[in-house]
């Protein structure tokens, strides 16, 4: 095999990555401190559940991958429920290149960690128009996330054959 064979079959099995499009499926702000009319200090606890979806589109290699975030924040001192903040942010990629056995985790972990910055730009920006200060949102561990989901259905299997 010569140079450029080996640059050739290089280049074939290169992972190919692209972003086609990201959008706003949902998202929900309740200012649940302006409604009530709470008077009082407000010493905020923050909560962020994140949870990750992935799904084959009909187009060949084309993948959506959705991101949800639920932001709560209750005050400190009486667990007063300050806002409520619930975004589903997707993206829609062409990937090539990539094993089926590492599909999975590639649209869980490395699709994800491309749309988390405008997540977080979004939640930014939605918690300072809401009146709060901005809040940004700590990188996330995609791959904890992903590990923790597989020991979870690993588990619900388990319990399940037990009951059978």
């Amino acid at each position: 095999m010569t140079e450029t064979d080996n640059t050739a079959a290089t280049e074939q099995q290169q992972v190919k990555l692209q972003i086609l499009g990201q959008f706003i499926r949902d998202m929900s702000f309740e200012n649940l401190l302006m409604q009530k009319g709470y008077s009082g200090e407000v010493n905020p606890d923050v909560q962020v559940q994140v949870g990750l979806d992935a799904k084959k589109r009909a187009a060949e290699n084309q993948y959506e991958v959705m991101l949800k975030f639920t932001v709560q924040s209750n005050n400190k001192s009486d667990k007063a429920p300050l806002f409520l903040l619930e975004l589903e942010y997707g993206g829609i990629f062409q990937i090539e290149n990539v094993p089926d056995d590492q599909i999975h985790p590639f649209l869980l972990i490395e699709c994800p960690r491309m749309l988390f910055p405008f997540v977080r730009r979004i939640v930014s920006d939605v918690t300072r128009d809401g009146g709060f200060p901005p809040l940004n949102l700590e990188v996330v561990d995609f791959v904890a996330i992903y590990r923790q989901e597989i020991a979870r259905r690993a588990e619900a299997q388990k319990a399940a054959a037990q009951i059978n």
